[in-house]
C-alpha cells in the first residue's frame, strides 16, 4: 500500500500519495491516474503547454488494448488484470482519462513519457477498477502488465499510423470530397458563363467560368486520390518489433495476434509492417501522409487565391463572382466585405506546409535503430490534419456554396479581352493579329471591332470567327 498525507487546510486541503520509480520517490495528487515517470517529464518539460490531441490518445488505447487482449490469448496475463486493464484501456479510447495525459508535445526523445503515461493512466485506473489504491502496482504494473510485449519504440509509431488513418478517412477526405462536389455543381451552373481567360494575369482567350470551375475540381480530386494513396501506407504498423524490431520479451504469435486484435477494434485492415527493422528505424509513412497534405495545401492556396480575386471589386477589382458576406470586413471602412474565408484557409494551407517541413525535419533525423522524434511528427501530422479538415468545410459551407456569378461583367470581359486576336491567327497570321490587337488596345475598341472597320472580316465573319462561346469549345 502507497503512503499517502493530506496537504493545505479548509477546503485548500488535498491528498497527495507517494510514488517509486527506478529513480526514487514522486509526490503525487492522489487524484491523478498518471504516475511517477508521468510526473518527471510534466516537470522536465514545460515548454508548450499542448499536449498531443485526442486522435492519438485513442490510438495509445487501442494499441493498449489490443496487446492486452494478445498477451492475455496467450496465457501471459491473469484474467482478472487482462479484464481490468481492458475496461481502462476501452475508458482511454472513449476519452473518459484525456485529462491525465498531460506531457508536453515537446518531451523525451521517441515519446518515452507518452507511453508510459498511458501506461500509468491505465495501470493505476485498473487497479482502481480492482479496488485498490493507486500506485499499487505490485497488483498491476504500468510496464510488466500494460506494456508487456511493447516498448515506446514501435507503440508510438503504431498509435500515429493509427490515429492518422483514422484522421484522414473520417474528418479529412469526406470534407475535400464535399469541397469537389460543390466545386462540380458551381461548374455545372457557370457552364454558359463566359469570361476573358487570363494568363500572367494578363488578358487571354476566352473561358466558361465552369470550366473554370471544373478545373478547381478536377484538383482536388487529384489530391484525393494522392492522400488515399499515401494514407495506405499507414496499414503498416510496427507493433510487435519492441525496442529494435526482434520482438524481445514478446510471447510467440504476438506480433500475429495483436495486428489480429488491433484490426477487430478499428475496422481498419492494419497490417503488420513487412520488416520491423526499417519499421522503427524510420516514419516514412507518416513522411508521406505529410508530403501529400502539403500537396492539397498548395492546390487549396491557388484555389482561394482564385477567389480573392475573382471576387476582388466590387467596384475597382475583376467582380466577376460574389462571395457571401459572413462579416464585416473593415473597422474603419464602413460597408467594406472581405474574402475572409479564402483568407482563413490561405492561412490553414500555410501552417500544413510549416508542419510538413518540421515533419521532413524530424523524419530525417533517424539515427540507427530508431527515430526519437516522434513526438514532434506525431503532433504536426495530425493538427495539419485536423486543420485541413476544419478549414475545408468552412470555406466550403461559409464560401463557395454561396458563391453568385455576375454574368454580365464576364460577358463584358470576354468581349473585350485583347487575346480574342488569337482566333484571327489562321485568317490573318500571327502577325498581323498583333498589330489588330495593338490597335485595338490603343483605341479602347475591341478586336471585332478594330477587324469590322479595316475590313479584315465582314460583320457575319467576325460575329462567328469571334464568337467568345465558341472559342471556348462549346
Amino acid at each position: 500500500m502507497n503512503e499517502k498525507y493530506s496537504c493545505g487546510t479548509g477546503k485548500e486541503r488535498y491528498i497527495l500519495r507517494i510514488e517509486k520509480d527506478t529513480m526514487g520517490e514522486v509526490e503525487l495528487p492522489d487524484n491523478v491516474y498518471y504516475g511517477a515517470q508521468t510526473k518527471r517529464a510534466v516537470e522536465n518539460f514545460p515548454i508548450s503547454g499542448i499536449s498531443l490531441p485526442r486522435r492519438f490518445i485513442r490510438a495509445q488505447g487501442v494499441v493498449k488494448l489490443a496487446a492486452a487482449r494478445a498477451n492475455g490469448a496467450l496465457g501471459l496475463l491473469d484474467k482478472k488484470i487482462l479484464k481490468a486493464v481492458e475496461k481502462a484501456a476501452l475508458e482511454v479510447m472513449n476519452g473518459t482519462h484525456d485529462e491525465h495525459f498531460v506531457v508536453d508535445v515537446y518531451q523525451a526523445g521517441a515519446g518515452t513519457s507518452q507511453n508510459m503515461n498511458a501506461n500509468e493512466v491505465i495501470a493505476n485506473r485498473a487497479i482502481d477498477i480492482l479496488r485498490g489504491e493507486k500506485g499499487d502496482y505490485k497488483r498491476i504494473h504500468p510496464n510488466d502488465h500494460v506494456n508487456m510485449a511493447q516498448s515506446t519504440n514501435d507503440t508510438i509509431p503504431t498509435s500515429i499510423y493509427i490515429s492518422a488513418y483514422e484522421g484522414l478517412k473520417e474528418d479529412l477526405l469526406p470534407a475535400l470530397k464535399n469541397l469537389k462536389s460543390v466545386l462540380s455543381s458551381k461548374a455545372r451552373s457557370f457552364d454558359n458563363i463566359v469570361k476573358a481567360g487570363r494568363t500572367h494575369l494578363q488578358d487571354a482567350v476566352p473561358i466558361r467560368l465552369g470550366q473554370e470551375f471544373g478545373g478547381y475540381a478536377e484538383a482536388i480530386q487529384q489530391d484525393i486520390n494522392r492522400i488515399s494513396r499515401a494514407s495506405s501506407a499507414l496499414l503498416y504498423l510496427p507493433v510487435g518489433g519492441n525496442a529494435v524490431g526482434t520482438g524481445i520479451n514478446a510471447g510467440p504469435g504476438f506480433r500475429q495476434s495483436v495486428i489480429r486484435e488491433i484490426r477487430k477494434i478499428t475496422g481498419v485492415n492494419f497490417r503488420s509492417c513487412k520488416n520491423h527493422f526499417e519499421g522503427i528505424q524510420n516514419v516514412n509513412p507518416a513522411l508521406e501522409a505529410s508530403s501529400s497534405l502539403r500537396g492539397v495545401a498548395v492546390t487549396l492556396i491557388k484555389i482561394s487565391n482564385d477567389i480573392r480575386l475573382l471576387s476582388s471589386g466590387p467596384r475597382t477589382g475583376f467582380a466577376e463572382i460574389i462571395l457571401p458576406p459572413v462579416q464585416p470586413g473593415s473597422s474603419i471602412m464602413p460597408g467594406k466585405v472581405n474574402p475572409v474565408m479564402a483568407e482563413m484557409l490561405n492561412m490553414v494551407c500555410f501552417q500544413v506546409i510549416g508542419n510538413d517541413t518540421a515533419i521532413a525535419y524530424a523524419t530525417q533525423a533517424s539515427q540507427l535503430e530508431l527515430n526519437v522524434m516522434m513526438p514532434l511528427i506525431a503532433y504536426n501530422l495530425l493538427f495539419s490534419i485536423q486543420i485541413l479538415a476544419n478549414g475545408v468545410t468552412a470555406f466550403t459551407l461559409k464560401c463557395l456554396q454561396g458563391v453568385k456569378a455576375d454574368a454580365d461583367k464576364c460577358r463584358i470581359f470576354a468581349d473585350t479581352t485583347l487575346a480574342m486576336a488569337t482566333a484571327l491567327n489562321p485568317v490573318t497570321g500571327y502577325s498581323y493579329a498583333a498589330e489588330i490587337s495593338k490597335e485595338a488596345y490603343r483605341t479602347g475598341k475591341t478586336v471585332k471591332q478594330v477587324v469590322i472597320e479595316k475590313g479584315v472580316l465582314d460583320k457575319k465573319e467576325a460575329d462567328r470567327i469571334l464568337s467568345p462561346l465558341k472559342l471556348t469549345g462549346k
